[in-house]
Formats: C-alpha cells, sequence, structure tokens
C-alpha cells in the first residue's frame, strides 16, 4: 500500500465539473507521471465544496485554489 506525501482534492460539483475540473484532473495526473511525483500525491475527487463561484476548486495542503490552473497547482507541488 503506497504512503502518499499529499493529497490533491479536486471539488466535482456541478459548477465546477462546468469550469472543467475533469480535464484539470486529467492535467493533474499527467503531471504527476512526468514529473516523477507517482506515489508521493493522491487525487480525490470530492463532492461539492460549496465555492461554487470559485470553480473550478482544488486544495493542496489544506490551502485552497480557487479558479485552480494547471500552473497554480504546479506551484504547489
Amino acid at each position: 500500500m503506497a504512503t502518499y506525501r499529499r493529497f490533491i482534492f479536486v471539488c466535482n460539483g456541478s459548477d465546477c465539473k462546468k469550469k472543467g475540473c475533469k480535464n484539470l484532473q486529467g492535467e493533474i495526473k499527467n503531471l504527476i507521471k512526468s514529473e516523477n511525483y507517482k506515489g508521493k500525491f493522491k487525487i480525490i475527487k470530492t463532492k461539492c465544496m460549496d465555492f461554487c463561484k470559485s470553480a473550478p476548486l482544488v486544495v493542496i495542503n489544506n490551502e485552497v485554489l480557487k479558479r485552480a490552473d494547471l500552473t497554480d497547482i504546479q506551484k504547489k507541488l
């Protein structure tokens, strides 16, 4: 069983879906693989986190990234 260093929570509520959270999840997975972070990060899809006006929402290390994009996430890894 893998021991993860960090968890990446990606909101999958309806507004986040409209703003591309599924594409963002795929981009995060590719980033983790390409940067050799395999086994250090786990992506967890969540239900709505009630920040709908700030979609897509990602949480890394208890830090909320509003209107997140791949560049924001790279800075936090």
